[in-house]
């Protein structure tokens, strides 16, 4: 009986024994490959074909266990096809990936806080934004501020005009007056220097975003889409202070909550808000 029970045990162990440990590092390394590629698909349009995809390969292999040829030919034909048409038509979720996997885990601000007099730049940059997005919201004088993180947005800023200044509530202040030249475009903010103004960003794409919200909104949710940058915006109709962080717009900051929000995330890589629906607005209480 105990040659037996001997005998089981190594039947069931044996396979086991064959498994080396970069097997496991390989299962490992792909399990989480698909699990980020599915966070990343699931609240984007990309989501919204993976059933179809799904559908498609089923409908494969049944057709070519059942050898309905005809079938079978059709939907072979289109996965062909289908799957370079996906690369092309999700170009810019594609391009967001490869960035996001590209730039640094340490995110642009973060990477500063090594010393106490670069924690008090840090500061000192927050509470500018601060001050000037609270006054511009007191006044209904819309504004939108790109943080620069670990993705360099050269691109954007050459769109607009060299500036090379500390960043300064006065100062943004003054940019975003309404009948300042170059107050309809985007600021962006690298370290603790205003880099450039009246730039150019991508607009979103998402035709789930609220049909009230302008281009503003659209333009830093399109930012926050394409790289990790941190975007705020005051609403020029109703004075509301967003962000806009990896495609989800956060609402209803005043100064206070808005130097809280950005001094956690910038200096601690946390964010002080979590999502609260699958949807691509939230609403802060």
């Amino acid at each position: 009986m105990g040659e037996q029970i001997r005998l089981f045990f190594l039947t069931i162990a044996s396979p086991f024994s064959a498994i080396r440990f970069v097997d496991v590092l390989d299962i490992v390394l792909v399990s989480t490959l698909l699990f980020y590629i599915f966070l990343f698909i699931r609240e984007r349009r990309a989501g919204k074909l993976a059933a179809g995809v799904i559908a498609l390969l089923v409908g494969l292999f049944v057709s070519d266990f059942l050898e309905m040829k005809a079938l079978h030919f059709i939907i072979s034909s289109i996965v062909q096809v289908g799957f370079l048409a996906l690369f092309i038509i999700f170009q810019p979720e594609l391009r967001s990936i490869l960035e996001k996997v590209g730039g640094n885990s340490i995110k642009g601000f973060g990477r500063l806080a090594d010393t106490k007099s670069q924690m008090e730049s840090i500061e000192k940059t927050v509470d500018a934004i601060s001050v000037a997005a609270g006054d511009l919201s007191a006044s209904h004088t819309g504004a939108l501020i790109v943080i620069e993180q670990s993705t360099k947005l050269g691109d954007e800023i050459k769109t607009g005009v060299p500036i090379d200044a500390l960043v300064n509530s006065f100062l943004i202040r003054n940019i975003f007056y309404d009948k300042a030249p170059l107050h309809d475009g985007a600021m962006i903010i690298r370290g603790d220097r205003i880099v450039a103004c009246g730039c150019f960003l991508p607009l979103s794409t998402d035709p789930d975003i609220m049909q009230e919200l302008g281009t503003r909104h659209r333009a830093a949710l399109g930012m926050s889409e394409n790289c990790d940058a941190v975007v705020v915006v005051v609403s020029e109709e109703n004075g509301v202070i967003s962000i806009a962080k990896e495609g989800h717009l956060l609402r209803n900051f005043d100064k206070y909550s808005l130097k809280d929000y950005l001094l956690t995330h910038l200096m601690n890589n946390a964010s002080t808000n979590q999502p609260l629906t699958k949807r691509k607005i939230f609403k802060r209480k």
